[in-house]
């Protein structure tokens, strides 16, 4: 069911506060905004315009991944994104990025990379899970909501 502007969307609420993330919880994150789209190309074999959202936060949190977090094995340790601040009479503009051209090919070759292999994992999991996936959809459309309940006596009945 719409809710405002949005089809409908997954809210993930964090068991714990926490200061830190890994990367293995942002790849698992990923995967999980990623699995939209991949749920419409596994059941209907076409895509929508309904992920738009999903996939401008995941290809941000690749993007900082890379750029910022230096959680990338081809490009290193290094922090490509400058501190965003205000643009001070064309300076900034001048300035340019501060990193070569080649640079920036590889730092889309990465993204991309990630968000792949972050696409490819999340069909891998849908498709072993199908019937769960089937049933998520089917008490969507009986509940218009689904709480973590619900899917927990989903999982439970799944022996997943």
């Amino acid at each position: 069911i719409p809710r405002g502007p949005a089809l409908g969307y997954t809210l993930q609420i964090p068991q714990e506060d926490r200061y830190l993330t890994t990367q293995n919880d942002i790849l698992n994150r990923l995967c999980v905004l990623l699995a939209g789209r991949t749920a419409e190309e596994i059941v209907f074999s076409e895509l929508t315009t309904g992920a738009c959202d999903d996939l401008r936060k995941a290809t941000a949190f690749v993007q900082r991944m890379v750029m910022e977090y230096g959680m990338s094995e081809k490009l290193g340790p290094i922090a490509y994104r400058k501190e965003e601040g205000e643009v001070f009479l064309g300076r900034d503009i001048v300035r340019g990025t501060g990193y070569s051209d080649s640079t920036a090919e590889l730092i889309d070759a990465e993204v991309k990379r990630i968000l792949g292999e972050c696409h490819a994992k999340a069909k891998e999991l849908l498709l072993k899970n199908r019937c769960l996936l089937d049933a998520i959809a089917a008490k969507l459309i009986e509940k218009e909501v689904v709480e973590a309940s619900d899917l927990q006596a989903l999982f439970e009945s799944a022996g997943a």
